[in-house]
């Protein structure tokens, strides 16, 4: 199929659309940053409503479920939302398909990584480590 001077408008775009795969990396953004939002105003109203800022009355405010489950969910939607926008610089700077590979998977170990240990440390202070 030709695409010069004689293709219809529709001929000359043809296969330059949409990979449609983005739509839904951009809701999972947009999701992931609403709930940070919510979580972020929980997160330091939880901390202003604390008598005090002592590590014993941290332990104890994460040790109920009411600090723990959403601190659980604050850590896990914020490593997502942090590797999905890191991933987007790489895909938009790092142009050798090799190196992006690597860099993604380098970022997800990071990200992975750091969850674990967050969520590890949380475990610890619920489950009386």
């Amino acid at each position: 199929m030709s695409r010069g001077k004689s293709a219809s408008p529709l001929a000359k775009v043809r296969g330059l659309g949409s990979a449609g795969e983005g739509g839904e990396h951009w809701l999972t953004e947009r999701f992931t940053s609403v709930a940070l939002v919510l979580l972020s105003v929980w997160f330091i109203g939880s901390l202003l409503m604390l008598p005090d800022l002592t590590q014993p009355t941290i332990v104890e405010w994460l040790s109920s479920p009411l600090g723990a489950v959403p601190m659980a969910l604050f850590v896990i939607t914020s490593f997502a939302h942090g590797l999905d926008g890191l991933k987007v610089v790489v895909d938009d700077y790092v142009h050798e398909e090799g190196s992006r590979i690597g860099w993604h998977f380098v970022l997800n170990i990071l990200a992975i990584g750091g969850a674990s240990f967050a969520l590890f440390g949380l475990a610890s202070i619920v489950f009386g480590a």
